[in-house]
């Protein structure tokens, strides 16, 4: 897509500046929601099996969502509204947990704000990625205040789990979603080119395409994978004697580790293939819920396995975005972004909080529950590796 070279295009620094805030605050509810969610509902007396069914029922929300919104924003070319409306939205479903006391209750509030709150990423990322083109900036270093938002939530919710009731996070997120909403208004999104009739095409065609077929396969494997850790890690923790506190600064380390690598993605991607590095991160990430379920009571296992993070999430993450915005046409962008947080995030992190609910039974089985998730992640790396193999040898 060629872009206009007039005045309209340009990028302020303060542009970029909010776009990091933006990113802070959207996985610092990230940071709330995802390792302590678990902790709220044990909280208020609900069984592992429930826990379970409660992660998949919201999360299966993330398919409705982005796809819907993503649509809308490419048809418009309005891609900033749609983010706006979705924050705003987000606040008002997720206000209405605090009137809620029932599984159903709390099912419908958490469904329809993850319905909403997913579909503002695609946006975000399809704005940051316009915005840095324009700019000559980097991805990475706009992403990764993502993760030091993480951090910050993460540390700060933690730590307050040790003085405070397990209702903490609730409000935490009403706090930073309420923020995000308010960060989102100050957001400009650059100006691009009307679309012509060269530009229009079977969105449906382009997405067939065996490649992209593969990969989103490849990433929904892995995020099943990570059932286990999104719903239990802290109990898992908890239950093995650590505090609030250290579970925090672990979850931490993870993000910081993930900071890390976003900060050299960019020089990765630009040495090795998309299909390389997702293929290491996905055996890396076997190895590290396995060593978790096996040796999780061992403090210098779990910190080795968190620094893993930067492979599980960070790199991959950074490699399946690469892979989107030079696979798909520009136009498909909005909409490839939420096919692949739908899919992967959604429909394969819904089945993995589910089953992992289901083998949990109150931390008796952890050992099997990560061993059946390492399994996930080593067929995740098996399936994009002999699709490249293949696609390597019929060269």
């Amino acid at each position: 897509m060629n872009l206009p070279s007039t005045g309209e295009t340009r990028i302020s620094p303060l542009n970029l500046v909010l776009l990091c805030v933006t990113y802070l605050l959207y996985f610092g509810q990230l940071g709330v929601l995802v390792p302590y969610l678990g902790i709220f509902l044990d909280g208020r007396g609900y069984s592992s099996e429930q826990i379970g069914e409660l992660f998949a029922i919201i999360t299966l929300a993330r398919i409705l969502g982005p796809s819907l919104w993503a649509s809308i924003a490419d048809k418009s070319g309005k891609t900033l509204r749609v983010l706006q409306l979705g924050c705003v939205l987000t606040v008002c479903s997720f206000a209405t947990i605090f009137w809620q006391d029932t599984f159903w209750g709390l099912a419908f509030s958490f469904g329809m704000m993850m319905m909403f709150w997913t579909a503002v990423l695609p946006q975000l990322e399809v704005i940051t990625m316009q915005s840095v083109k324009l700019a000559g900036s980097n991805y990475g270093t706009i992403r990764l205040w993502g993760s030091i938002g993480f951090i910050i939530l993460t540390i700060a919710v933690g730590k307050a789990l040790d003085y405070f009731t397990t209702e903490v996070p609730i409000y935490a997120s009403m706090f930073t979603l309420t923020a995000l909403m308010v960060s989102t208004f100050f957001l400009t999104q650059p100006a691009t080119s009307k679309r012509t009739n060269e530009q229009s095409g079977d969105f449906w065609k382009v997405i067939k395409h065996p490649a992209f077929i593969v990969f989103i396969l490849s990433a929904t494997l892995l995020q099943v994978s990570f059932g286990t850790y999104y719903g239990f890690f802290t109990l898992y923790l908890r239950d093995l004697g650590y505090s609030g506190q250290q579970t925090g600064l672990l979850i931490a380390l993870g993000v910081v580790a993930e900071v890390v690598i976003f900060m050299y993605a960019q020089k990765l991607l630009n040495r090795y293939s998309v299909s390389s590095l997702l293929v290491l991160s996905g055996v890396l990430t076997a190895l590290r819920w396995y060593a978790l379920g096996a040796w999780g009571s061992h403090a210098t296992v779990v910190i080795v396995s968190q620094l893993l993070h930067a492979f599980s999430f960070g790199l991959t993450h950074a490699a399946s975005v690469h892979f989107i915005h030079h696979r798909l046409p520009a136009h498909f962008h909005s909409r490839g972004q939420a096919i692949y947080i739908s899919v992967a995030f959604g429909l394969g992190g819904a089945s993995g909080n589910y089953i992992a609910g289901q083998i949990w039974q109150q931390g008796t089985n952890a050992y099997l529950s990560f061993s059946f998730s390492a399994t996930l992640a080593l067929l995740s790396a098996f399936v994009f590796g002999i699709f490249s193999f293949k696609k390597w040898q019929s060269a």
